[in-house]
């Protein structure tokens, strides 16, 4: 493995596809566990944390019984084996409790067009096939409510250290660097730590208004406001800053920074989250809810355990994206004894994405002149790494893969002419 290594898994599962759904009521109706299962699972995962699922037994007939004296809520799910004309007939007595506005979703056990076009010249949203998976369950919901272009919502990406003082910062605002700069994208990148965040210093940016004034007052928080909040970087680049001061305590509640990120998602394609070293209920709630994650460490035994927990904790947190990906700072400091990249890989079973070297010149020489390390050596291998991270956290590696074979065939035609 070299200095600064990355690798590649190519292009992003559908999974990253998926938009999140908004708080809405969703009650099933299942005839079998299987499928009680499935809509169970979908409920605990982070594109769904907002909604609030109950899941119930009985199907259709259960559904009419549940709905004749009750409110409807925003989505009905229903599983029916019944034959087609039995299916109608009980929809029909389903639709006549159901409140405007109500959609409705069947999990049927016949794959038949017919069926379909019944359903929906009726009003049902969608029918699905059993088996169902978990994914492709959100996915239906999601379009639902968001629409096929859904996908092209913003994506989050949380940026925290497995120890305090491993570099996150650093490697969290040369990232939102190589997305706004080299991908193109237009970026944010957002301080979350509130009392000593160096997002400012390193941007040399000092904005007079920065992400506490949208925390703290929730209900004004809009397009406009963030817009207004924003310090320009350049123009593919803005920084939410950090009041990066004490005069208060940030005992935040797990939902404090839900209504920013929520217009960052809406109206960015891009946002990094540089987190703060902490477990509070809030960075857990950010951490679980991104969609990609990235955790630095360095090469010692208090890195190796903290990554570990962290990657534990968020697999199981995340049963359905990926693991965070590994990035290892600040390799090969003289005379200090490390743990092998392989060793510290084996240990957590992921290989890190990226291998930074130990650099104190360029590191140095960019903190103190409020510039990314792009500005001060373009061409390193260094800067590289970040370009490749920034690819793989936004899927593109294909970016990467065809600008080779554009010019692979010229090369092979030179190395023919040149052995001949």
């Amino acid at each position: 493995m070299t200095d600064a290594n990355i690798e590649h898994s190519g292009a992003p599962p559908e999974s990253l596809l998926i938009a999140q759904i908004p708080r809405i009521s969703i009650q099933a109706f299942c005839e079998t566990q299987e499928v009680a299962e499935v809509i169970l699972n979908a409920s605990t995962d982070r594109r769904m944390i907002k909604a609030h699922v109950k899941v119930h037994m009985g199907g259709v007939v259960a559904a009419i019984e549940a709905f004749r004296a009750a409110p409807t809520p925003n989505l009905i799910v229903v599983e029916s084996a019944a034959d087609r004309m039995q299916l109608i007939a009980n929809l029909d007595m389903l639709a006549e409790y159901c409140d405007p506005g109500t959609k409705v979703v069947v999990i049927g056990h016949e794959n038949d067009i017919a069926l379909y076009r019944a359903l929906t010249a009726r009003g049902v949203s969608d029918y699905l096939v059993t088996p169902v998976d978990v994914l492709p369950f959100i996915q239906h919901v999601s379009h639902l409510y968001n629409g096929p272009e859904a996908e092209t919502l913003g994506r989050v990406i949380a940026v925290v250290g497995a120890k305090g003082g491993v570099g996150a910062s650093n490697v969290s605002h040369n990232l939102a660097w190589s997305l706004s700069r080299v991908l193109k994208y237009q970026t944010v990148i957002a301080d979350l730590d509130l009392a000593f965040g160096t997002a400012g210093l390193d941007f040399n940016q000092d904005p007079p208004q920065g992400i506490a004034e949208a925390v703290y007052s929730p209900e004004r928080v809009d397009s406009t406001l963030v817009d207004r909040l924003l310090s320009k970087c350049s123009d593919t680049l803005s920084l939410l800053a950090a009041p990066a001061t004490v005069d208060k305590a940030y005992d935040l509640p797990e939902n404090a920074f839900d209504p920013v990120l929520d217009v960052l998602r809406a109206t960015t394609p891009c946002t990094v989250l540089d987190l703060p070293h902490a477990w509070t209920s809030w960075a857990r709630h950010i951490l679980i809810g991104a969609d990609e994650v990235v955790i630095v460490a360095t090469p010692d035994l208090a890195n190796l355990r903290n990554a570990k927990t962290l990657f534990d904790a968020v697999r199981v947190a995340r049963p359905n994206d990926r693991p965070p990906k590994l990035v290892l700072n600040s390799v090969g400091v003289p005379k200090r004894p490390e743990i092998a990249a392989a060793e510290f890989a084996k240990a957590i079973e992921v290989s890190p994405v990226a291998v930074i070297p130990f650099e104190p010149k360029l590191f140095g020489t960019a903190a103190n002149n409020g510039q990314m390390l792009a500005e001060i050596e373009p061409g390193s291998k260094i800067v590289e790494s970040f370009d490749n991270l920034a690819r793989l956290v936004m899927g593109r590696t294909d970016l990467q893969k065809s600008k080779k074979s554009l010019l692979g065939p010229l090369l092979e035609r030179f190395a023919g002419k040149k052995a001949s």
